[in-house]
């Protein structure tokens, strides 16, 4: 059964209030990090990340959209909360709002059963476990990745148990993660199973090389060798679990447009304090068109983005699915932001290609975000057929 969890009952102003506190502890407490050498080539590592939420911690900002009566700020409030995390690449990590958390603690907060929740979701909302999402599968072997019917690892039953076999890919977060949720074919369709990391059958094939780096663990292939998993850590009923990854996708795919779009800000914050500084040509890089219509330009789509997540989130709190406003919104907001990023690069010149500031981390970043939660081509494509499928029913109606 899908439940909604309580959400917050007060208007904006307690998201804004919250945000704030964000804000000025990613800007005070985490941007010095930003330098630390504690990284391998996927990330950040769990000892920089753990430092991290302690100071969250103490500063009473950790899982900041998740309120201590259990209370979830609205899709709208989270929104203005993330953007503030995502000030810094680190910032959604320290106040554990990163993916895949943050939409496995939705996830769960919806679905999962009283004992799960305190098995598998508190260590997470309480920023001391991390977790991964299994869902995805090799490409070579034409397995589920955009279209998830195409799903081949399969899971069958054997006495109290239920044994998954299968391989996935890009799964992130996974080394050093200590919760799982893997998705599998069963006779009645995909499922969601709940499981402990690291365990027996499951083993990490190799971390792939990728073009971002913000996220501990990298992005993996994952062998599952008769993974054996009680029965009583199904996440919901069998064959339910398309249904289940919709409940998680589309607040999913938000909160990513939420992160990134504070990513993009600072990038233009940094980017607009370098062309006012900088000097050429006899005056400022900001006097010269080619640079300030550049920083214009990217106001005026910071702006667009926040408003078509703010319009998302808003029906997201009116309990609409919002799975066709999301993709909408994913393909704007992803589109946009490297747009942004891009200027940025160029705006700095050789300095906006070097480590010396976020900026070439955010266009990296950022040009992931264009396939996560599926590459803007697939939204479009499933745009197009309801476009297709809404015109032809009014054109019959006539």
């Amino acid at each position: 059964m899908v439940t909604k969890p309580q959400e917050s009952d007060g208007s904006l102003a307690e998201g804004q209030a919250i945000s704030e506190r964000v804000e000025r502890f990613v800007r005070e407490v985490v941007i010095p990090y930003e330098k630390d050498g504690r990284r391998d080539a996927h990330g950040p590592t769990d000892a920089l990340a753990q430092e991290l939420k302690q100071k969250a911690r103490e500063h009473g900002v950790l899982t900041p959209h998740i309120l201590p009566d259990g209370r979830h700020l609205s899709h709208r409030e989270t929104a203005i909360v993330l953007r503030a995390a995502g000030l810094s690449p680190l910032g959604p990590l320290a106040v554990n709002v990163a993916a895949p958390d943050e939409g496995n603690m939705f996830l769960l907060g919806r679905v999962a059963q009283p004992e799960q929740k305190r098995r598998f979701l508190d260590p997470l909302v309480s920023g001391r476990a991390r977790s991964a999402f299994l869902m995805t599968e090799p490409a070579a072997e034409g397995g589920a990745g955009s279209d998830p019917s195409m799903m081949l690892t399969t899971a069958r039953p054997d006495g109290n148990h239920w044994v998954v076999n299968g391989r996935k890919a890009f799964i992130t977060g996974i080394a050093g993660a200590s919760i799982g949720i893997i998705m599998a074919k069963s006779e009645e369709g995909a499922t969601m199973f709940l499981v402990d990391l690291p365990m027996e059958g499951i083993r990490i094939e190799r971390v792939l090389d990728t073009i971002d780096s913000s996220m501990p663990g990298g992005h993996a292939v994952v062998v599952l060798d008769n993974v054996r998993i009680p029965a009583d850590q199904m996440l919901g009923q069998s064959g339910e679990g398309f249904k289940y990854a919709q409940v998680r996708l589309a607040p999913a795919r938000l909160t990513h447009c939420m992160r990134w779009l504070g990513a993009a800000t600072r990038a233009q914050e940094i980017a607009t304090a370098y062309a006012v500084k900088r000097h050429a040509f006899g005056k400022p890089l900001i006097d010269h068109e080619g640079v300030g219509f550049k920083l214009a330009d990217n106001l005026i789509e910071l702006k667009q983005c926040e408003l078509m997540i703010d319009w998302c989130a808003g029906v997201l709190d009116s309990g609409q699915p919002g799975t066709v406003e999301s993709s909408m919104a994913k393909v704007s907001v992803s589109e946009a932001l490297f747009r942004i990023a891009d200027r940025c690069v160029q705006v700095m010149g050789g300095t906006g290609v070097t480590g010396d500031t976020i900026v070439e981390q955010v266009f990296r970043e950022v040009r992931a975000f264009r396939l996560y939660d599926g590459p803007t081509e697939v939204h479009q494509w499933s745009l197009a057929k309801k476009i297709k499928r809404d015109t032809l029913a009014a054109l019959g109606d006539r």
